[in-house]
C-alpha cells in the first residue's frame, strides 16, 4: 500500500514574544526549538516562509532566515523543495521519555539523586597505583599516560589554537592595572568555586552563544578542562563503576576515570556521534564522555537526533552526560551548534568548558556548568586539592570578557582558523599512497585523513617526525582492549590552527618530499 501522506499542521507564531532590546534573531531560534522539544511544534509541521513570519513578528526577514539557518544546521527543520520549510521528522527513540516542560528553566533540576562518591570528600586521596584494577579495561595506568607535547608549536600539533595572534598587550594592560592596585579582599583565600564575577560573565557568554540557561552559581572555576573532567571522575564514579568513552576518543579522560577506578567501557562512533544502542547495552553504565560539538578525534558533529537519545538513555538510566566542549567556539558556517546541556531538561548533564583553545593553553583556565545540587559538592572537592584557583587570571580574565575583548579575539581566532584550514585543504599533497581523501570540516581545529593500515599510518608519521612536522595517528586514540590492533581504524590526525598559513605551506612541502617520494 502506498504510504499516506504527511499531515502539515499550520503553525500559529501567536506567543512568540521578543524583546526588541535584544538579538532578534538568537531569540527566535530559542523560542522555535523550545517549541519543537516540548512538542507544540510536532514533527511534519509546516512553518511559514520567512518573509511571512517576518512580517507576523513585525521583524525583518534576516533575522528570520539566520534564526532558521541555525535551526537547520541543527537538524531541528528541514527543506523539502518546492514545498517549503518543515519541522524535521526525528525518530521516536531520540525523543524524551515525557515531554519537555514549557517553563523557562536553568535546564538543571535541583532535586536530583546525586549519587556522588562521597569518600572521595572526606578521605585523603589514594595513590593511582592502588585504584587501578586488573583487566584489560583498566591498563590506562599513568605512567602510560602520553602527555602534550611542549615546547614552541609545530605544524601540524594538535588542540592548539592560533595564540600567535592573542592581543597580549591588552592582556598586560589588564593584569598591571589588577596588581597595581588589587582588591585587598581578592587577595584573601578565595570561593573555591572561583571568582564571582568571572562566573556570571562566562554565564552570561554560555546564555548569548550556546543558549544555555545557566546562572554563575552552577559554575566552578578550574584549572583547564582536564581538572574539570577529573572532578567528574573523582565525584562520579566509585571503583567498579561502569563508565562509557567515546572509542575512539580523548584518552586522557579515559586516564582520569580509570585512576578514579571505573571500569572503561568503549562505545563505538558513527557519522552521526556516539552510539547510543552499544552505550544502552553496557550493564550497569549510568556515566558517558563525548565530545558532541566535535568528536574528538574523528571530527564527527553529533546529530541532533542522536543528542536527544543520549538525553533519553540519561533519563531511562538515572546517569550523567560529561558534555566536553572543549572547540566549540570554532564552526565554520552558522553560530556553534546547541550544546547537550542547553538541551537537557533533566539536569543529567555536566559541562565542560575552557578557555586553552580560544586564548592559549598555559592559561590553564576552565569551568564546569553543573546541575544544582551537585556544585556544592564540587566546590568542597576543589577545596581540598587546590583551595581555589589562582586569583589574578580570574580577574584579569573577567575584566578581559567584561571589556568585550573576549568576544572580539574569539572572532579573531575563528577567522585565523578558517584560513589555516584553508590553507592546509588547498595545498595538501594528492595522490599518497594508502592515503584517502580529505574530510569536509565544519567545525574544529583539526581534522582527521583516513589511512588504510596500521603499518603505512606509522610510517608516514615516522617520516613526518624525520622532516620535523607533528602528525598523530588516529590507532593511538583507541582503548588498549579494543580487540586486535586490526581492528582499530588508522588515519592522521592533523591540527591546522597552531602555525600560520607560511609555515603550514612550508610543512606541507616537506611532507610532500618524503610522502610522495
Amino acid at each position: 500500500m502506498p504510504e499516506s501522506p504527511t499531515l502539515s499542521m499550520p503553525f500559529n507564531p501567536a506567543g512568540i514574544e521578543l524583546d526588541r532590546r535584544q538579538g532578534l534573531s538568537r531569540q527566535l531560534y530559542q523560542a522555535l526549538r523550545l517549541r519543537v522539544l516540548d512538542g507544540r511544534l510536532a514533527s511534519g509541521t509546516r512553518l511559514p516562509a520567512s518573509r511571512d513570519l517576518a512580517t507576523a513578528l513585525a521583524i525583518s526577514r534576516n533575522s528570520v532566515v539566520r534564526a532558521y539557518d541555525q535551526l537547520y544546521a541543527e537538524g531541528f527543520i528541514e527543506g523539502r523543495v518546492g514545498d517549503g520549510t518543515y519541522v524535521a521528522q526525528l525518530p521516536q527513540s531520540a525523543l524524551p521519555t515525557k515531554k519537555l516542560s514549557t517553563k523557562v528553566s536553568t535546564g538543571f533540576s535541583t532535586g536530583l539523586p546525586t549519587a556522588l562518591s562521597t569518600n572521595w570528600l572526606d578521605l585523603p586521596v589514594i595513590p593511582s597505583s592502588k585504584v587501578i584494577h586488573s583487566g584489560a579495561a583498566q591498563r590506562l595506568e599513568t605512567n602510560h599516560l602520553s602527555l602534550p607535547p611542549s615546547g614552541p608549536p609545530k605544524a601540524f600539533r594538535v588542540g592548539v589554537p592560533a595564540f600567535d595572534l592573542f592581543p597580549f598587550e591588552v592582556w598586560a594592560k589588564l593584569n598591571a592595572a589588577f596588581w597595581r592596585k588589587p582588591d585587598l579582599q581578592q587577595l584573601c583565600y578565595g570561593d573555591p568555586a572561583g571568582d564571582q564575577r568571572l562566573r556570571g560573565l562566562i554565564a552570561a557568554y554560555l546564555r548569548s552563544s550556546r543558549g544555555m540557561q545557566c546562572t554563575a552559581e552552577q559554575i566552578v572555576i578550574t584549572s583547564g578542562a582536564q581538572q574539570g573532567i577529573s572532578l567528574c571522575a573523582q565525584l562520579l564514579v566509585e571503583p567498579g563503576d561502569a563508565v562509557g568513552i567515546e572509542n575512539p576518543g580523548y584518552r586522557a579522560a579515559g586516564h582520569a576515570f580509570a585512576v578514579a577506578g571505573g571500569r572503561l567501557h568503549g562505545v563505538p562512533v558513527d557519522q552521526d556521534g556516539i552510539d547510543c544502542t552499544a552505550l544502552g547495552q553496557i550493564a550497569d553504565c549510568r556515566l558517558a564522555y563525548v565530545t558532541p560539538s566535535h568528536q574528538y578525534p574523528t571530527g564527527v558533529v553529533m546529530s541532533l537526533a542522536r543528542r536527544l537519545e543520549l538525553l533519553a538513555w540519561a533519563e531511562r538510566s538515572q546517569g550523567w552526560i560529561i558534555e566536553d566542549d572543549y572547540d566549540g567556539e570554532y564552526r565554520y558556517s552558522g553560530a556553534p551548534l546547541a550544546p547537550l546541556a542547553a538541551l537537557d531538561r533533566q539536569g543529567r548533564v555536566l559541562y565542560v568548558g575552557t578557555f586553552g583553545k580560544v586564548a592559549f593553553p598555559a592559561l590553564r583556565l576552565g569551568y564546569l556548568v553543573l546541575p544544582q545540587g551537585l556544585v556544592q559538592a564540587f566546590a568542597r572537592r576543589r577545596a581540598v586539592d587546590v583551595r581555589h584557583s589562582e586569583v589574578s587570571t580570574q580577574a584579569v580574565m573577567a575584566e578581559f570578557m567584561s571589556a568585550g575583548h573576549f568576544q572580539r579575539h574569539i572572532r579573531r581566532m575563528r577567522r585565523a582558523a578558517l584560513s589555516r584550514r584553508n590553507c592546509l585543504l588547498a595545498h595538501w599533497p594528492e595522490s599518497i599512497e594508502g592515503v584517502g581523501g580529505l574530510p569536509a570540516v565544519a567545525a574544529g581545529l583539526h581534522l582527521t585523513v583516513a589511512v588504510d593500515s596500521i603499518a603505512r599510518e606509522r610510517e608516514l608519521i615516522a617520516q613526518a617526525e624525520n622532516v620535523g612536522v607533528e602528525v598523530n595517528g588516529l590507532s593511538s586514540y583507541w582503548l588498549p582492549d579494543s580487540r586486535t590492533p586490526m581492528d582499530r581504524r588508522a588515519g592522521l590526525v592533523l591540527g591546522f590552527a597552531a602555525v600560520p598559513e607560511a609555515d603550514i605551506q612550508a610543512a606541507l612541502a616537506r611532507l610532500r618530499r618524503v610522502w610522495c617520494a
